[in-house]
């Protein structure tokens, strides 16, 4: 009984979340009503409220578990040197924005919510930025410039291969370009010049 009580929850649950993602991607979050977001799916007020106090709870409790999924991703593949390959992490970062398409395309949309990208860029720039800096330790400045460009151009091409919804690109060969332009943009950080503030 357990068991199918927490699959009708894991149900419910999905289809909230999925009806949260297409109204993200006309309204912003303070626009969304809850009546607007169970009539959206077919579901009572009272079950929504079974799971979440409002709205905003809603989308916070979803950020929370994809941040903690990010988390645990980073911290299952410690990398301690730029030389040592992070391309398991990338990967696994990508399958958990593809599986979770729905929501993250409408997070990083122009109705989302861009303190939970910066908080995802933060987890990732923590992590990122200690080994390159370690690395490459007479090379700071250009590390953070370089970082700051590799960072902007991922977030970029994540939003537009989510936005794009094509199946034929599959988050491993999105994470094999990824890995490739990432250590292609690093790989040459020696010969540029020094950059003063």
């Amino acid at each position: 009984m357990e068991k199918k009580t927490d699959r009708r929850v894991r149900k419910t649950k999905a289809q909230l979340r999925a009806g949260l993602a297409k109204l993200m991607q006309t309204k912003s979050i303070k626009e969304i009503t809850v009546k607007e977001l169970v009539d959206e799916v077919d579901i009572n007020r009272s079950t929504f409220y079974l799971h979440y106090t409002d709205i905003y709870q809603m989308l916070e409790s979803i950020e929370d578990e994809l941040e903690g999924e990010i988390n645990q991703i980073v911290n299952n593949h410690p990398v301690d040197s730029y030389y040592k390959e992070s391309f398991p992490m990338i990967k696994e970062i990508l399958e958990v924005l593809w599986d979770n398409r729905d929501i993250c395309n409408a997070l990083l949309g122009s109705n989302g919510d861009m303190a939970f990208v910066l908080r995802m860029e933060s987890i990732i720039s923590q992590h990122s930025l200690h080994v390159l800096t370690t690395t490459f330790a007479t090379d700071v400045t250009n590390i953070k410039y370089a970082y700051a460009f590799c960072l902007t151009g991922c977030v970029g091409m994540v939003k537009s291969w989510l936005e794009s919804g094509d199946t034929t690109d599959t988050p491993l060969q999105m994470a094999e370009l990824t890995y490739h332009l990432i250590m292609n943009a690093l790989k040459d950080i020696k010969r540029l010049p020094s950059t003063t503030l």
